[in-house]
């Protein structure tokens, strides 16, 4: 006489149920002879029968998500063969049954064979793969193989243009989404990884289940996907597909398939041409029995699809990098002259529109209006703020030219730098040079009547360690130096005479040119714990100083 026996897979637990009536019924109620108290399992969800001649039956009692054997709803009682894996929602049972007399003449359609068990997990080329599910031998015997590549190729034509019409990584996602869960019965979990800024890191972009109701339960740190299947097909660009992945010694040690219980796993790379842009990730409470039998096709068509994706993903990141290049030129370009914007986004220093503050050499500069308090009370706000406009257009240029970088207006005074983001060795000859320009375009502009009254400045340049870059809050950030060079550049403002500049004896130590400049004197200032050197010079016009 048959026995039957269900085995019921629970993370990494196997129970063994042994089927002890002729009646037995499964279900979420206590009172079934099975009780599964499970998400997507009917109260009274399917009954397993043995009929007169000794076999095994199984009926769907009219549940919410049906009973599946093998691939396959049932409608009306279904046979059931040693092997057969049965599915009430989410949860899976492996049918065995046993007989003294006949068990040796059974061959499973589901069981694992030996070759099975030598080789969980298979490895292949992703080249190879793509035209394997287009062209796959039909096993329907009313379909020619003809008649369904022409539906297949139908399919990825469909599947094409719904990729091409998403705009965001959402869409994309959710075109995919809706694939898979269609074409693939086995998949439970699918996953997007993309690597996002060219360095090698994926991230989990997206991801879903096939049971919505679970989607709230998926973590969305990716702790559930298998990393080292991921980073192995996307740095050696193959395919993936494995069951019992446990036994597999090269992911059985993984923290996700320990703890999350990952039966079985298909990844594939998304890649465009030479390039690999991310994984498509697939997992399933299925063991090897499935894989047997069903696994190659699967496969083929997970390949194909990936292969659609890249494009899509590729697409979109493109996109994302013109917006992020087209946000860091106006960010930028409110401090830097456009060769410094232009070779930053080049670069791609600032990936996300910010400079991230670190220690740099520079030279600082503050070029302050003279007598501007005494000007402000003689005209109206309207006319103080036109005056400011237009001579601050006029001295930027001078700080542009020799590739400086504006840090902000204080009042009447500009705060300039020299050497940074982009290292300049030659910072201090530019910071000069710059004083000098302004001070010699002032004087042309005075000549021609720029303002009622001649204007002055004063400059003063210091050279030293700094840190700069963007510095503030969430709400607020301001490119910006700090530290004690600057704190001694705005303090030697102080004691330069109108229409000079001053700089310090660190800044004219690295000039090309010192001799331009002579000794005013030692100077203490507050703040300062000791005594500062100053030199001066009374600049003419001159045509330039340094190569720029």
């Amino acid at each position: 006489m048959t026995e039957l026996t269900l085995r019921l897979q629970e993370g990494d637990t196997e129970t063994t149920i042994a089927v002890d009536r002729d009646e037995f019924t499964i279900g979420r109620l206590p009172e079934c002879n099975l009780y599964l108290p499970f998400a997507g399992v009917s109260r009274n969800h399917a009954r397993i029968l043995k009929t007169a001649e000794g076999m095994w039956t199984i009926e769907d009692l009219g549940s919410k998500n049906g009973t599946q054997v093998n691939k396959y709803l049932i409608n009306c009682p279904q046979e059931l063969h040693h092997g057969d894996v049965v599915w009430l929602g989410n949860v899976s049972l492996v049918v065995l049954l046993t007989s003294p007399v006949s068990q040796s003449t059974f061959t499973p359609e589901y069981a694992p064979t030996s070759e099975t068990n030598e080789q969980r997990t298979i490895l292949h080329n992703v080249e190879q793969l793509q035209q394997q599910w287009i062209a796959a031998d039909s096993k329907d015997g009313n379909i020619s193989n003809k008649d369904k590549t022409i539906a297949r190729l139908k399919d990825l034509v469909d599947i094409a243009k719904n990729l091409c019409a998403a705009a965001s990584i959402e869409e994309i996602f959710s075109q995919v989404q809706q694939v898979v869960f269609r074409y693939l019965d086995s998949i439970d979990r699918l996953g997007l990884l993309i690597d996002v800024n060219g360095c090698g890191h994926l991230e989990l972009v997206n991801a879903a289940t096939r049971n919505v109701s679970q989607q709230k339960h998926l973590p969305a740190d990716g702790s559930w996907i298998s990393r080292s299947i991921c980073q192995k097909v996307f740095e050696e660009k193959v395919v993936i597909q494995t069951g019992d992945t446990h036994q597999d010694e090269r992911f059985a040690s993984e923290q996700s398939i320990l703890v999350k219980g990952i039966r079985s796993a298909m990844a594939v790379p998304l890649w465009d041409e030479n390039k690999v842009v991310g994984v498509l990730y697939a997992d399933a409470n299925l063991s090897s029995y499935h894989w047997a039998n069903e696994g190659e096709e699967e496969l083929s068509f997970f390949s194909a699809l990936a292969n659609l994706v890249a494009s899509s993903v590729q697409r979109w990141l493109l996109v994302e990098k013109l917006k992020t290049e087209e946000m860091i030129r106006h960010r930028l370009e409110r401090y830097h002259s456009p060769a410094v914007v232009q070779q930053l986004i080049s670069v791609g220093a600032s990936p996300d529109g910010r400079l991230a503050p670190s220690e740099s050499e520079i030279s600082i500069l503050f070029a302050d209006l003279v007598g501007f308090t005494a000007i402000s009370e003689r005209l109206t706000p309207t006319a103080i703020a036109q005056l400011l406009n237009n001579l601050f257009e006029e001295m930027l240029k001078e700080v542009f030219t020799w590739g400086g970088t504006l840090d902000k207006y204080i009042g009447d005074c500009i705060m300039a730098f020299f050497g940074a983001p982009e290292p300049q060795l030659d910072h201090a000859d530019r910071a000069v040079a710059a004083a000098k320009g302004m001070l010699t375009r002032l004087e042309h502009l005075n000549a021609n009547n720029f303002w009622q009254e001649p204007l002055q400045l004063r400059i003063a340049i210091n050279s030293g360690k700094a840190v700069v870059g963007d510095v503030g809050s969430s709400q607020r950030v301001d490119y910006t130096a700090l530290g004690a060079t600057i704190n001694l550049a705005a303090r030697m403002e102080g004691v330069c005479p109108p229409s000079e500049c001053v700089i310090s004896e660190a800044t004219h130590a690295m000039l090309s040119q010192p001799s331009d400049f002579q000794e005013m004197g030692d100077y203490r200032f507050k703040g300062i714990d000791r005594l500062v050197k100053v030199y001066q010079t009374k600049l003419q016009p001159v045509s330039t100083i340094i190569s720029h």
